[in-house]
């Protein structure tokens, strides 16, 4: 509900991580995000702080995130920032800015990329079952039936004398 969303564009600064885990499909990347401003007095751009978040992707984001994002590609990430913070060896506060992913893409103010449609996951196979029968077994045949149909008249005649 009251979620910080947020849309950071860095460079990626580490490989994706993939792995599969009960609840589905998980990657997991570092984004760096320096900041940039116009030095006037040098007549330059220059690099300011650089600040780095842990990307966690999710289901088909994380397999095609796996499948597309490279280190030092730019990209734009819009997801919900979570920073946690905890004490490390008992005296050192430690922080940590992570982005739960939303959406990844590549930045194409920095270039260009060719898009290919995720094909959608085929469905487990189950194993094939035989149809059941299901036709009504035949009565069993009375002595003047045959397969089913009546016996047909004698065509033979008997002649006593």
């Amino acid at each position: 509900m009251n979620e910080t969303i947020v849309c950071v564009v860095g460079n990626v600064a580490t490989p994706p991580v993939y792995r599969e885990l009960p609840t589905g499909p998980s990657a997991r990347f570092r984004l760096a995000a320096t900041a940039r401003y116009w030095d006037r007095e040098k007549n330059v751009w220059t690099d300011g702080h650089t600040n780095f978040f842990t990307v966690w992707a999710n289901r088909q984001l994380a397999v095609n995130v796996t499948a597309s994002v490279e280190v030092g590609q730019p990209v734009v990430v819009q997801g919900r920032l979570k920073v946690r913070t905890e004490l490390r060896e008992g005296q050192q506060q430690w922080a940590s800015a992570d982005i739960d992913a939303v959406a990844v893409g590549h930045d194409l103010t920095r270039g260009t990329a060719v898009f290919h449609r995720a094909a959608k996951p085929e469905p487990p196979s189950t194993a094939t079952r035989p149809e059941p029968n299901w036709e009504t077994p035949r009565p069993a045949a009375a002595p003047d039936v045959q397969d089913g149909e009546p016996a047909q008249p004698s065509t033979h005649t008997v002649l006593v004398t």
